[in-house]
């Protein structure tokens, strides 16, 4: 049984606003980026979040706003994507997360999942021609893979593509997309032939 009376003391006292002193492992620039990401996040995003909410609207010029702060494709080296550890992402992510989870899955779509594919198995020309203007949200990614039957089940995804001349045909529906409205560049999962 775990003795919960046991808890971590500095100078005899603990420590309620870091229990595991994770402060402490943090390096001198995981800790400014963070407490840019929370400036921007209690400074620019606090104030919107309310009306947003109810009336059910996103303005995209926050992608523009994460882009001119680096946070977007934060952890990817080059294509003007930012570079940093996972750990400094980790804590933007947290600062964007203690307003709204909205706006950190914006900027984690983007970078997670719309950029990382992208950067990991596009071509080079791909991560040319996107990855620069998504850095900087000009360019919008969503993820297509939850389909009504099968949920985020890739083996029962029912979506084919189909290797046509010019390019591919796809068919078959998605939801839940974050980002699909308002996007311009679409990772969707489909199986081939």
């Amino acid at each position: 049984m775990t003795d919960f009376t046991k808890v971590t003391l500095i100078g005899g006292q603990f420590k309620w606003d870091d229990p595991f002193l994770i402060e402490d492992l943090l390096t001198a620039d995981e800790r400014m980026i963070r407490d840019s990401a929370r400036v921007y996040a209690q400074e620019k995003l606090l104030p919107r979040i309310r009306d947003w909410n109810r009336t059910e609207s996103f303005d995209k010029i926050v992608m523009r706003e994460m882009g001119e702060l680096g946070f977007l494709g934060a952890p990817l080296e080059g294509y003007g994507c930012a570079g940093i550890g996972y750990v400094a992402y980790g804590l933007v992510m947290r600062e964007l997360e203690r307003i709204d989870t909205a706006f950190r899955s914006a900027c984690s779509v983007q970078t997670g999942l719309a950029m990382t594919p992208i950067y990991a198995y596009g071509s080079e020309d791909h991560r040319k021609k996107y990855l620069p203007k998504m850095a900087t949200g000009e360019l919008l990614g969503c993820f297509g893979l939850t389909e009504p039957d099968h949920g985020s089940d890739a083996g029962g995804m029912k979506s084919r593509a189909k290797k046509v001349p010019g390019g591919w045909s796809l068919t078959g529906s998605k939801l839940w997309i974050t980002h699909a409205p308002i996007a311009d560049v679409l990772v969707i999962w489909a199986k081939d032939e």
